[in-house]
């Protein structure tokens, strides 16, 4: 182990190459982008997880780069209209597109696309990821995903089920769900989690597979009950969850991803700088915090490997909508 003064010493060189590190991508930003203001479009209302990490992350990379960066949410669209606001926008490294995993999913779910998901933007990097948490109203009769599952059946097609938007990561993982456990249920695509929520604590929707981010403190205060987490292992956040796997049914294994697009053609510099600014920023402890708080797990990838990842999300997700037979709604 190491003492005091060795871990004292450890920060202090942590600490100073993290500044040297911010300085140079001051540097770097303002001669580049004349300090300019940064907008992060995220396609979602405010309130829900896109929105949350998109605000903790403009605020980091913001102080790593010297350059203010401020979040417009555009929703609609199930996504696509602040897909297309970025996609149409200058590659001048001051638009960025913070979308979930919904950017890789929802385009098999649209009869038309305005944008080309893949080929439209430039791929910068993937913030974090994020569990899923299956939570119903707490006018619903159940408290495990077996009662679920058993109320379910008794009453095929009666519950209605909740998502974020049509082809994002809570509706596929609704459908997995009615697949894997032969349960009828209603999906009820919403304009983004925070309205979702709204619904499903009044009882006007049954349950909802949501990012944990954006149910976390329904789930605190007694508005929302949990029952389980999609993710291979428990989470911290809420170490009495058991996995819907652990629950019964197996083999399933769902989580949601928060990840930054540029226009298509912005240069490499332009997308690397912002890539090391979110690097850096998810390091900071205050910002490793809240992140924890959230549930999220940073990941921060450099803009080839995420662009790797997407292709690879963007295949996996086309092949369950087509074996499971799911139509665009």
């Amino acid at each position: 182990m190491r003492s005091a003064a060795e871990t004292r010493s450890v920060s202090r060189r942590v600490a100073l190459g993290m500044a040297m590190a911010g300085a140079a991508a001051v540097r770097s930003a303002r001669a580049q982008g004349g300090g300019r203001t940064i907008r992060f479009v995220t396609p979602y209302p405010p309130g829900g997880p896109t929105d949350i990490l998109a605000r903790v992350v403009a605020a980091g990379a913001g102080s790593t780069l010297g350059r203010t960066i401020v979040v417009e949410n555009k929703p609609g669209g199930s996504g696509v209209i602040g897909m297309v606001d970025v996609a149409r926008s200058a590659p001048d490294g001051t638009t960025f597109l913070v979308n979930a995993s919904a950017h890789a999913t929802v385009p098999h779910f649209q009869r038309s696309m305005p944008v080309d998901a893949l080929a439209d933007f430039t791929p910068v990097t993937n913030i974090a990821a994020v569990p899923l948490i299956l939570v119903v109203t707490p006018k619903l009769p159940v408290r495990s995903v077996a009662e679920l599952i058993a109320y379910a059946k008794a009453r095929p097609g009666e519950l209605s089920f909740a998502s974020s938007s049509a082809g994002a990561a809570p509706h596929l993982a609704g459908e997995l769900f009615k697949l894997t456990t032969g349960t009828e249920m209603v999906h009820v695509p919403y304009r983004g989690s925070s309205p979702a929520i709204q619904d499903l604590m009044a009882g006007n929707v049954q349950l909802m597979f949501d990012s944990l981010p954006s149910s976390a403190a329904a789930v605190r205060a007694g508005q929302l009950r949990a029952l389980a987490v999609t993710t291979a292992r428990r989470v911290e956040a809420f170490p009495e969850l058991p996995t819907v796997a652990e629950a019964g049914v197996r083999d399933f294994e769902v989580s949601s991803w928060y990840g930054i697009w540029g226009p298509p053609r912005l240069p490499a510099e332009r997308a690397e700088e912002m890539q090391q600014a979110v690097a850096a920023a998810v390091r900071l402890p205050e910002l490793r915090a809240q992140l924890d708080a959230l549930g999220a797990v940073p990941v921060a990838d450099t803009p080839d490997q995420f662009s790797a990842f997407v292709r690879n999300e963007y295949a996996r997700w086309g092949k369950l909508v087509r074996d499971a037979n799911i139509k665009p709604e």
